[in-house]
């Protein structure tokens, strides 16, 4: 997920939880918090059931959010936002518990007549590569419930179109053909196919490290037959860090209606 790609996606996702864009470039952005969302990513319980608590006027946060530090001023103070950080990861919880599933439908004009809508299942994609390092990757999938077809970067073409959550008086949904969870068990084979073509020499990585720590801890205790409980908590916690997982979580999803 590069910097610009990150950028867009704070910028919507504030725009779309109702926070102020005060100031933004290319490069970052300053935000005024409502209340709820300052509550959801800014972790001041106390401060807010004190304001609560005494029916005190709220101060929601401000944010500075800067995603390329190369490009911006040495004087101005803000996060550093990336693929990965703290920050991110707080919006992307966020996202997932505001919109897990969302119905949205293509805005059409009245004066052009009843127009029809295709039925889209799409589904945005977390992929962790989990091992003593971890790396992932975003991948945004729709599929058309009518026939079938994957299509790729599907959130980048959904964001160009003017979407609403009710239904247009001059607009006719198609009733899907390919029932949603089998869309999703679709966009899970595709899923399962990229990672299977992907390249997974980071396991074998993984391994060698793994195996380097287990020698360097057998050496310590080489000459003790019967090893001790902290040997086997040593060696334990070893393969937790090193043994290699892959975790594949759907971030949010939903209906799409689009002509």
């Amino acid at each position: 997920m590069f910097p610009q790609q990150v950028h867009e996606y704070m910028k919507t996702f504030f725009q779309e939880t109702n926070c102020q864009i005060i100031e933004e470039d290319e490069h970052y952005l300053t935000v005024q918090l409502t209340i709820d969302m300052d509550k959801r990513i800014m972790n001041r319980p106390y401060y807010w059931k004190y304001v609560e608590s005494t029916n005190g006027v709220p101060a929601p946060s401000q944010l500075t959010l800067i995603t390329d530090q190369n490009h911006v001023s040495s004087e101005l103070r803000g996060e550093i936002v990336h693929f990965g950080s703290y920050r991110l990861n707080q919006l992307f919880k966020a996202t997932k518990e505001l919109g897990k599933y969302v119905q949205m439908f293509e805005n059409t004009d009245s004066f052009e007549g009843q127009t029809i809508l295709t039925p889209y299942l799409g589904v945005n994609y977390k992929v962790s590569y989990l091992c003593d390092k971890t790396r992932e990757h975003l991948y945004s999938l729709g599929v058309n419930l009518m026939t079938g077809k994957i299509i790729d970067d599907f959130q980048d073409i959904v964001t160009q179109i003017d979407l609403v959550s009710d239904l247009p008086d001059n607009a006719f949904p198609l009733q899907f053909i390919i029932k949603p969870l089998r869309g999703i068990e679709r966009l899970d084979l595709v899923i399962n196919n990229i990672i299977q073509l992907d390249d997974h020499t980071w396991v074998e990585e993984a391994d060698k490290r793994w195996k380097r720590d287990q020698r360097v801890l057998d050496y310590f205790y080489k000459d003790i037959d019967e090893k001790p409980e902290c040997y086997e908590i040593e060696a334990k916690a070893l393969e937790e860090r090193y043994n290699a997982k892959i975790k594949i979580e759907i971030i949010n999803g939903g209906l799409f209606y689009l002509r």
